[in-house]
């Protein structure tokens, strides 16, 4: 009998692949500010748009140095094709930035922040703020959307990331570590809500109880909703229409199941335990979007999710957290 053969996965096929690092580092220094003004002011074809009065009149006026900057003539104000965005106040050249954004969405699980600063080769407190503005970005995608409403069936589950407490060596040492008391405060319960063929939004909370506002904020009604046994859910029935699962039956029985959920948790515990190996309890939140970014973009051709980050980086503003991040020597909220 003639062998079964399977479609190629789409990750493996030609489609997957419109972008590749060599061109982003093959531009030169005009090239790629050429780039980014084409993603940043794409509705004007490249002129530059004044980011403090939206002004389309402006000239270009360049440093003795050759670096990039433009006056606008309302304000009389001077910016450059970086100001206002995420990659605002730059130091290296803007080719390293943009190679950054396609060395990060070319990794399905993630990128180590050591890697990146190997690659691109600067110090890693460099590659750390960077890698978490380009996180910034992609989390920017979903800022206060909802999903869900008729016609959709949404799933809803929780898992618990970082915090890792190490056991002692002795039997006779080693403590239950599902106890509070000997736990390192630094565990959160990642809440994700997933819609079928839609988008996922997630957030951190001390445990599954704590998220039932966020998910009656950011789910709308009239959809369906799919939910483990935990009883955390229990209150949720009141605003939608639900189907539980009972994981030691089955992970789909009668049409009830959140394996998509599953498999975005799945997803991300690869990328804390072979990729970070550590997440801080500060971070785990910018890490599930980051996640979540790349699950719901993961059919997607590298090119174009390069334009899509750019574009998210160019359409936000300098980070709060992380401009500085360093010199105040704190964790970002």
């Amino acid at each position: 009998m003639p062998r079964k053969t399977h479609g190629q996965h789409f990750l493996l096929s030609a489609k997957a692949r419109t972008l590749s690092l060599a061109q982003v580092f093959g531009l030169s220094d005009a090239a790629a500010e050429d780039l980014f003004r084409a993603i940043r002011w794409a509705s004007t074809e490249g002129k530059p748009i004044c980011p403090h009065c939206g002004c389309v009149t402006c000239w270009e006026c360049r440093r003795p140095n050759g670096a990039s900057r433009f006056r606008c003539k309302a304000c009389r104000e001077d910016f450059s094709v970086t100001s206002g965005t995420l990659f605002a106040f730059h130091k290296l050249p803007l080719r390293l930035y943009l190679a950054a954004i396609v060395i990060f969405i070319n990794e399905v699980k993630g990128k180590a922040a050591l890697a990146l600063s190997r690659e691109l080769g600067v110090q890693y407190k460099t590659a750390f703020v960077l890698a978490h503005k380009i996180r910034e970005a992609m989390a920017a995608e979903l800022r206060a959307s909802n999903i869900g409403g008729p016609g959709t069936v949404a799933e809803v589950d929780g898992c618990y990331v970082g915090g890792h407490v190490r056991q002692e060596n002795r039997k006779e040492d080693r403590k239950d570590r599902r106890l509070a008391e000997n736990q390192s405060g630094k565990r959160r319960c990642v809440v994700a809500i997933r819609e079928r063929n839609g988008r996922t939004i997630t957030k951190t909370f001390a445990s599954e109880d704590a998220s039932l506002d966020f998910i009656r904020r950011r789910l709308a009604k009239g959809g369906e909703l799919h939910a483990d046994e935990s009883p955390a859910w229990n209150p949720l029935h009141a605003r939608y229409p639900m189907k539980r699962i009972n994981h030691q039956e089955g992970y789909s029985i009668d049409g009830a199941c959140t394996n998509g959920a599953e498999s975005f948790f799945s997803r991300l515990r690869r990328a804390e335990i072979g990729i970070y190996h550590h997440i801080g309890g500060a971070y785990v939140d910018r890490y599930a979007q980051e996640s979540a970014f790349r699950e719901d973009h993961r059919r997607q051709a590298n090119g174009a999710m390069f334009g899509r980050v750019a574009d998210l980086v160019a359409a936000n503003k300098p980070s709060v957290d992380f401009c500085g991040y360093w010199q105040r020597n704190k964790l970002a909220a």
